[in-house]
């Protein structure tokens, strides 16, 4: 109602100017029949009154969907009425919808494309990398440790590129199937083997209870993981010669912990580690910081309908929780 209002403002106003000035030329020119005057002016005002009325009930659903928002883009696709502007919105909003349907598609096309590219360059990089790696046998220390040391560290780096620019078709990518994560974790800990003893940094399994199974994505729980691992052990370096890994239940919910003895996390800094490239007061202090490692095991793990948890003292270490329940029915979008 307001917006009919708001646009017949003028043709009111010019109504009631229009009922002012004719009755009052009239009283100039001498006529002075009164009531026949006030009548004119009533009937003028009562026609009037009856087109608005016409007007907003003929143009009633128009004017309430300029004045309601779409909830969803098929809303643009929905008939207004059959009035000539009606049909002339309802044609707008279409035409619309499809261009906004081709920007889309070109997008996807766009994303799918820088997808397949880096998925393609990270892979064409790890050739190099392992050859480098096996002439890195045949070196003598300690530079043979050093090379591989970098290569490690490239390796990392690529894999965190190649995660990244797979997060955004995630849903996608996804096979939830049971993981027994007592077997996920030795996975993990033999593909960081060489990591731990560089950094003189061990892994301690501990479970409560064997053999628990979560219905998860293994490939993406691995890499949450090797994030959490990797993240506990170049923040022990130096402090603690171990990390402890748990797996235990918790009313009902599955719970891997991630425990380190390290530099812990500020309580500033607390609020914001799960933001994309926030490295805080720590990162300064150690080079390889990116910012990226805890934001990426955020987003995983919404997608998965797991829930993180973090707990942090500083200079007394951090514990980082991945909690899924056992009986989760989580399907591919």
């Amino acid at each position: 109602m307001k917006l009919f209002l708001r646009d017949h403002v003028l043709l009111i106003m010019l109504q009631c100017v229009q009922c002012t000035i004719l009755p009052l030329l009239f009283w100039l020119d001498g006529y002075r029949n009164i009531k026949l005057i006030g009548y004119a002016v009533f009937l003028s005002f009562f026609l009037f009154s009856c087109f608005l009325v016409y007007r907003w009930f003929s143009r009633m659903y128009y004017y309430k969907r300029l004045s309601n928002p779409i909830d969803s883009l098929d809303g643009s696709l929905e008939r207004t009425d059959q009035t000539s502007i009606a049909e002339a919105l309802d044609q707008l909003l279409r035409s619309q919808y499809h261009l906004y349907q081709e920007e889309l598609q070109r997008a996807k096309e766009s994303q799918e494309e820088h997808i397949l590219f880096m998925d393609r360059w990270v892979h064409q990089m790890k050739t190099p990398l392992s050859v480098i790696e096996l002439t890195a046998q045949s070196i003598d220390e300690p530079e043979s440790s050093s090379i591989r040391e970098e290569t490690e560290r490239m390796r990392n780096g690529l894999n965190t590129v190649l995660y990244m620019a797979r997060l955004r078709t995630i849903e996608e990518d996804f096979q939830i199937k049971p993981v027994v994560l007592s077997k996920l974790v030795h996975e993990v800990n033999q593909e960081n083997k060489r990591f731990f003893i560089r950094s003189e940094v061990y892994p301690h399994l501990q479970e409560d209870k064997l053999g628990i199974t979560v219905e998860t994505d293994e490939k993406w729980l691995f890499f949450m993981l090797s994030q959490l691992i990797h993240n506990a052990v170049k923040y022990s370096s130096g402090k603690s010669k171990s990390i402890i890994i748990s797996l235990y239940e918790r009313a009902g919910k599955a719970i891997l912990e991630v425990k380190d003895f390290g530099v812990g996390i500020p309580v500033v800094d607390q609020k914001r580690v799960f933001k994309k490239f926030f490295t805080g007061e720590n990162g300064r202090s150690f080079r390889e910081s990116t910012g990226m490692g805890l934001y990426l095991v955020k987003e995983v793990s919404e997608r998965l309908e797991h829930r993180i948890e973090l707990e942090s003292e500083e200079n007394r270490g951090t514990t980082i929780r991945i909690v899924f329940s056992k009986s989760q029915n989580l399907t591919p979008m």
